[in-house]
């Protein structure tokens, strides 16, 4: 069975203001050739379909498109919902879509509903966990200890490792979560907290490590089981935890901190298997296209502005940093006038002094008028001092007004 694991379609997010449904149109639209040309058998969507709880009418447009062409070009769905979707409108008809092969899941207790789905081999089960918030499932197992997500992942994998004991067959489990063994680095400003508090870690140990299960109970003595394949979503980049555990990251860039980052899916296509995990899987990369690279251009706005080795970032998304001494007048217009989709500008002069330990006001008290004019203007300006032109302009300034005091 061919299974193409992507996650984190994110519909509906903007880019600094700019709406990324168009973009997102071309990138699914080459996913769903993707599933012709490799003749995928199903789209494993690990979370994060939607940017918000309330998508707007034309996200839902735009999902409804993708899930009806995924369906024509021969592959059923299976998606889960993450902690940026509300699963009640994620799952609102998830009834009536499953007799279409999309299956969408949402509600908590349905990580032991697996999809099962055949091929030539056999079964195979399509474990999904909706991201399941601790505060709000705990109440639904009084007798389990559920604060962290790592214990209820803890807890869910358990159950599912002695239902898939019970059933039998070759298994996929869909889990929307911050998985230890990614760098932190590898998170984005997109990629929000999943706790009030902060991310909550979950060792990979959670789905690798081997449960030995006898007649359907947790036990020291039968046969090892797992499944053999854990397709992850939440974070943007993809990455590799083990050869069976990986996150596919999102399809689109969605902040400069993404740039550079491939975009694409796993082509995951199972094996016979064993029922135990891990077997026989062939796993590759499936690349999707970059509608609009993501560039961060440094230097001082006029070689920005003039020089040759930056046409080639002239369609891109430009992040700019300006390096010159003073922040230019008028900054973003120019800049946009040669990149125009360029959307963030930040000032960060080449050379910063550094201020005294003394506070403003105290240099202030023991200062004439024209250090007083430059210290300020230091001040404001992080650190750079007056221009020639500055200074000369302060002093002839001053010096009028002392002329004025005296003939008055």
């Amino acid at each position: 069975m061919k299974i193409l694991h992507t996650s984190d379609w994110h519909i509906g997010r903007t880019f600094h203001t700019h709406s990324t449904l168009g973009h997102l149109r071309q990138v699914l639209d080459a996913l769903v050739q993707a599933v012709r040309d490799h003749r995928i058998d199903v789209v494993a969507v690990a979370g994060d379909i939607f940017d918000s709880a309330m998508p707007s009418a034309d996200s839902y447009t735009l999902l409804a498109a993708a899930l009806r062409e995924i369906r024509e070009a021969g592959a059923q769905v299976v998606m889960t919902s993450g902690n940026h979707d509300s699963a009640t409108r994620l799952g609102f008809q998830s009834e009536w879509a499953r007799l279409a092969g999309i299956h969408v899941v949402t509600r908590p207790e349905q990580f032991l509903e697996p999809v099962t789905l055949q091929d030539e081999h056999g079964p195979v089960h399509f474990y999904g966990i909706p991201y399941l918030e601790p505060a709000l499932i705990r109440h639904l197992y009084p007798d389990e200890t559920l604060k962290t997500h790592e214990q209820v992942l803890t807890f869910v994998m358990r159950r599912i490792r002695a239902d898939l004991a019970v059933r039998g067959g070759r298994s996929v489990v869909l889990s929307h979560c911050f998985a230890a063994g990614v760098a932190v680095a590898e998170a984005t400003d997109v990629e929000r907290d999943i706790t009030a508090g902060g991310l909550d870690l979950v060792p990979v140990s959670v789905f690798t490590n081997p449960v030995f299960i006898n007649d359907g109970f947790i036990n020291d003595g039968a046969k090892s089981v797992g499944p053999d394949y854990v397709a992850l979503g939440h974070i943007h980049g993809r990455a590799v935890l083990n050869d069976r555990v990986r996150y596919s990251g999102a399809p689109l860039h969605y902040s400069f901190s993404e740039a550079g980052k491939p975009r694409g899916g796993w082509l995951v296509d199972l094996g016979p298997g064993d029922g135990r995990g891990g077997h026989e899987a062939q796993i590759e990369w499936v690349d999707l296209p970059v509608p609009r690279r993501l560039s961060v251009l440094t230097g001082e706005i006029d070689a920005l502005l003039t020089d040759d080795s930056f046409d080639e970032f002239t369609d891109d998304w430009v992040s700019a940093i300006l390096t010159d001494q003073v922040r230019p007048l008028d900054g973003m217009r120019r800049l946009q006038k040669r990149f125009p989709h360029c959307v963030t500008l930040e000032h960060r002069p080449f050379i910063v002094v550094q201020s005294e330990v003394a506070t403003y006001g105290e240099r202030i008290y023991r200062q004439n008028d024209h250090e007083i004019v430059a210290g300020f203007l230091e001040f404001v300006r992080n650190g750079v001092g007056q221009t020639d032109f500055e200074r000369d302009l302060v002093a002839e300034i001053l010096a009028a007004r002392d002329l004025l005091e005296v003939t008055e």
